[in-house]
């Protein structure tokens, strides 16, 4: 991609977050985010159909960048990598601003949704691997893990990361033991 291009887009982005992180979603303007990015209206919708399109691209965009920073298989066979898991917090901690501005955001209920589905698929994979918890139904365990650890996380960027990502997977390592996953 054309730097030019890239860099148009990151600004937009930017400018996008940061007014999400001052007002509502649907209280923001394709003008408001124009002026923030210094470029013109046209040229948004030159990269994105509508704010929606661009909340989907930019929600797709940092949930691809943590899942290839942390893919749940990894290296290993064994989705519950403590490598893995401290890779994960520590990308969280680095994009904080993004993630705290997105989970507090009245109007984005969809950014939970997507990474609900996307924790799901990858535990999914990664119970039907293992063949572990035999006496469990798969569907029953993956929806628990998936919505306690999205539970855990959210908790967590929208307390300002009270603990380390050091701590963090630790607290979740002892847990996932309890299930001896």
């Amino acid at each position: 991609m054309d730097r030019r291009i890239h860099k148009t887009r990151n600004a937009i982005i930017e400018a996008f977050v940061g007014l999400m992180a001052e007002k509502n979603f649907e209280q923001i303007t394709i003008n408001e985010i124009a002026d923030k990015a210094n470029v013109n209206r046209g040229t948004i919708y030159l990269h994105y159909v509508d704010k929606h399109d661009l909340l989907e691209q930019c929600i797709e965009i940092h949930l691809d960048q943590l899942f290839q920073k942390c893919p749940p298989g990894g290296d290993t066979d064994n989705f519950s990598s403590k490598d893995l898991m401290l890779r994960m917090f520590e990308y969280l901690e680095q994009h904080a601003f993004f993630y705290s501005t997105i989970l507090t955001n009245k109007g984005i209920p969809a950014f939970r949704k997507r990474l609900l589905d996307m924790a799901k698929n990858s535990l999914s994979e990664q119970i039907n691997k293992s063949g572990s918890n035999q006496n469990i139904q798969n569907e029953v365990l993956i929806q628990f893990l998936a919505s306690a650890g999205v539970g855990v996380i959210e908790w967590w960027i929208t307390n300002s990361m009270p603990y380390p990502a050091k701590d963090m997977v630790e607290e979740f390592w002892q847990l996932l033991e309890r299930f001896q996953i």
